[in-house]
């Protein structure tokens, strides 16, 4: 996708779209959000806070709460992105201008602000998850000290992912495979997935 820097470009970029998004950015400006661009998509916030953004995408377009899980929704309009892992943000999706109708969007769409100035968000988890070392990757370790203390420095998000890429194999032969590649890797101190980032 194009990176944008106005909401204008965003509309003119969505052109298909345009008169409903013009129709939605004129509900959403009414109330007291601040309008900005973030990730090239025009968000709209409460004292820096996220609470609704637009979307347009090939066969719709639409309003994203980001706490949304928060609204009553008793008209059963909202949809999860993503089931099972959208935790948060919910949307209001719609085909055509038609499907728009002004009294709903603006009222959920105040309903959001309000919740937002009641601190009602869902706060990402932090926590750190266990880390479970599967049989193969921990008998090497026993084995092998410099290993061990090459593994133990990396960090606990690293260990997380050699753990996981040596117990996501189903055949034996898989794993051994995976545990001869990622040997070399850790007792040089990297990631799996290293060589991918800050491409």
């Amino acid at each position: 996708m194009k990176k944008v820097y106005s909401v204008e470009e965003y509309i003119e970029e969505n052109a298909h779209y345009g008169k409903a998004l013009e129709l939605l950015r004129s509900i959403i400006l009414s109330t007291e959000l601040e309008e900005t661009i973030k990730w090239s998509f025009p968000v709209y916030t409460l004292k820096n806070k996220n609470v609704v953004s637009l979307g347009a995408f090939k066969n719709h377009f639409g309003i994203w709460f980001f706490n949304g899980v928060f609204l009553k929704d008793e008209l059963n309009i909202l949809q999860n992105a993503q089931d099972g892992k959208t935790k948060a943000m919910r949307q209001m999706r719609f085909e055509t201008i038609n499907d728009i109708d002004k009294n709903v969007v603006l009222a959920y769409v105040k309903e959001a602000i309000e919740n937002q100035k009641l601190g009602k968000e869902v706060k990402p988890d932090r926590s750190k998850k266990e880390i479970v070392i599967p049989k193969e990757l921990d008998e090497a370790l026993k084995n092998n000290s410099n290993l061990k203390s090459s593994f133990k420095n990396l960090s606990n998000y690293k260990q997380r992912e050699y753990c996981e890429y040596i117990s996501t194999a189903k055949r034996e032969a898989t794993k051994q495979t995976r545990l001869e590649k990622i040997i070399p890797m850790i007792l040089n101190g990297v990631g799996l997935n290293d060589k991918y980032k800050n491409c």
